[in-house]
């Protein structure tokens, strides 16, 4: 049993679209993954991609966005609780949750090289 009202199915998926909304207006670095990824689809669009392809590209941009959403959700969170007071632990905590969203956007790039580098060579 839970002391908080149960919100429905819909509401789930209305605060989700929220939280996104929030994070898109709040966070510059997400707008440029989004952005960033949106051209990198048309790209694979263009270029042709077998479906599988697309779908390990599909994959690798929602690692860099999920990692972007919850780096942003830690900071939010830890900034809350120490009213955004400076500590030690604090800092470690955010700079740990950013290495985890660079090491995916390095991931993602790597793996962008490996499939658009084949289909360009291809048309050179």
């Amino acid at each position: 049993m839970t002391k908080f009202k149960s919100q429905g199915f819909n509401n789930t998926f209305k605060n989700a679209r929220k939280g996104f909304r929030l994070v898109l207006k709040s966070e510059m670095n997400i707008r440029v993954h989004v952005a960033v990824a949106t051209l990198v689809i048309f790209l694979a669009l263009f270029l042709k991609f077998s479906a599988i392809e697309f779908c390990i590209l599909l994959f690798v941009i929602a690692l860099v966005i999920v990692s972007e959403m919850l780096n942003s959700a830690i900071e939010f969170a830890l900034d809350s609780i120490y009213h955004n007071r400076y500590s030690r632990m604090v800092g470690m905590a955010k700079d740990i949750s950013a290495g985890a969203v660079m090491f995916a956007s390095l991931i993602s790039v790597l793996i962008g090289v490996i499939l658009f580098g084949s289909h360009l060579l291809r048309i050179m």
